[in-house]
């Protein structure tokens, strides 16, 4: 058992917060004890994810989606309420890091994931460093070798555009999440593809017309590594015990 002032303090100094603008805060979103055993990770704070925690033991939630995000209301009621209300009534503290877990260069989402996916990192690109870019340890030779990889280590089929399914694929640029707003500045890394959770309208037409790959794999789906990965780490640290707990969703 240790200092949840520890915890926190080991985690500002992995993630540092305070170098990114960001659409939440980032830390301790809901205080509970103030000492700590077993943390539970997991991507979003769902009152199904809350719920299982508290059924494992936790005392700290440590997720990569809290429950306040810019331009909220500021009234609890509905959804907020009843999470918060479960949180509370436990006495347990809520850890969320949004896009200091994305950058972070060994246990963050997109290094996590690139580790997942076999593929060494060389550079990183966009706003905040957020897009990283590397290539793929085992070659792929086309498109069809991308979307198998994809469906095996990640479980489902990525929502492709693939204007050339003959196009050797050897840098590939990937960011977790909802970061198909990056898909232009993967483009001008020089990359054959790009990976990330989700597609809007656009990203279809730049596909086609610059002839780079893009492969929507699940927001939810890219970014179940990076609160694991950080939770097993905070735990080794502090002499902690710690649970991922996956909680599904098609999104």
């Amino acid at each position: 058992m240790v200092e949840r002032t520890a915890l926190l303090a080991l985690c500002h100094g992995l993630l540092k917060p305070e170098q990114f603008k960001d659409y939440c805060p980032n830390g301790l979103q809901v205080e509970g004890r103030p000492q700590i055993q077993i943390i539970a990770s997991g991507v979003t704070a769902s009152l199904a994810f809350i719920q299982a925690a508290i059924d494992a033991g936790a005392d700290t939630l440590l997720v990569h989606h809290g429950l306040f995000w810019r331009n909220q209301t500021g009234s609890v009621t509905g959804w907020l309420k009843s999470r918060l209300a479960l949180l509370l009534a436990h006495d347990i503290n809520l850890l969320a890091y949004h896009l200091p877990l994305d950058a972070h260069t060994s246990l963050g989402n997109n290094a996590q994931l690139a580790a997942h996916l076999g593929f060494l990192v060389d550079g990183t690109f966009g706003e905040q460093a957020l897009g990283f870019v590397g290539q793929p340890q085992t070659p792929l030779e086309n498109a069809d070798a991308l979307t198998q990889l994809l469906k095996s280590r990640l479980g489902k089929p990525p929502v492709s555009v693939v204007p050339d399914p003959h196009r050797p694929l050897r840098r590939i640029a990937w960011c977790t999440g909802g970061a198909q707003n990056l898909f232009e500045e993967a483009i001008a890394q020089g990359v054959d593809a790009f990976i990330t959770g989700e597609i809007s309208e656009p990203q279809a037409h730049l596909a086609r017309e610059t002839g780079v790959g893009f492969y929507a794999c699940g927001h939810h789906a890219t970014e179940r590594y990076g609160a694991p990965a950080l939770g097993e780490h905070l735990a080794d640290q502090l002499g902690l015990m710690h649970t991922f707990i996956d909680i599904d969703n098609p999104a």
